[in-house]
């Protein structure tokens, strides 16, 4: 039986060049499709990606609700109407709480190897700039499920991006931006293809082989 594609829910709060990375390799045969894009922020660029795309784009404004509850009250109700197999939180400043019904189905992307330079407060720029103040050699991206805490949650993947000794906060963000751009939608290609497995919290992945052994 020939799989639906993922339908995939975009969490945003900026420019959306991860959503439009996305789109590209979904255009590429990525087995996923962007159902709604929401924002945290009404002026965010990234609602204008998806409205060009022919993509339901819909403003949740943080700074309307009171609280964080109140916030994920509206964050949810939208989901529900959209039947969704899979959230993506790509450069959503906020925090997305599961409920219960998004356990193993929600998933976060952060410009260092986690737990490294990770938690509240730790993104953008502020990332970049902890880790050339700290003097590592080596940094990366992740890809990981989200758990009821920032940046934590059991890890698909990980790239790691060597740290250069003249970098500067831009040249070490282009090369960890690079493999956050690869990472998504592989992380979301193996989620699509039922490859990817939590147990004891932590993800193992099945070789492709093995998957369609057990097919």
């Amino acid at each position: 039986t020939t799989r639906r594609p993922l339908r995939v829910a975009v969490l945003l709060s900026g420019n959306g060049t991860s959503l439009e990375n996305l789109f590209e390799h979904i255009d590429r045969g990525l087995p996923a499709e962007v159902a709604v894009v929401i924002s945290s922020k009404a002026g965010a660029y990234g609602l204008e990606r998806a409205r060009r795309r022919g993509v339901p784009a819909i403003a949740v404004p943080r700074r309307e609700h009171p609280d964080a509850d109140r916030f994920n009250d509206a964050l949810h109700a939208v989901l529900d109407e959209y039947d969704v197999d899979l959230v993506a939180l790509l450069g959503f400043l906020s925090l997305f709480q599961l409920r219960g019904r998004y356990e193993g189905r929600a998933i976060n992307v952060h410009p260092a190897l986690i737990p490294a330079f990770s938690g509240r407060g730790f993104y953008g720029r502020r990332v970049y700039e902890a880790v050339l103040a700290a003097g590592v050699k080596v940094t990366g991206a992740t890809v990981h499920f989200t758990d009821d805490e920032y940046d934590h949650g059991p890890i698909i993947l990980q790239e790691a991006v060597p740290v250069r000794e003249d970098d500067t906060v831009e040249s070490l963000a282009e090369r960890v931006t690079a493999a956050e751009r690869r990472l998504v939608p592989e992380a979301i290609r193996l989620i699509a293809e039922g490859r990817v497995e939590v147990k004891d919290g932590r993800c193992r992945i099945a070789p492709e082989a093995a998957r369609e052994a057990g097919s």
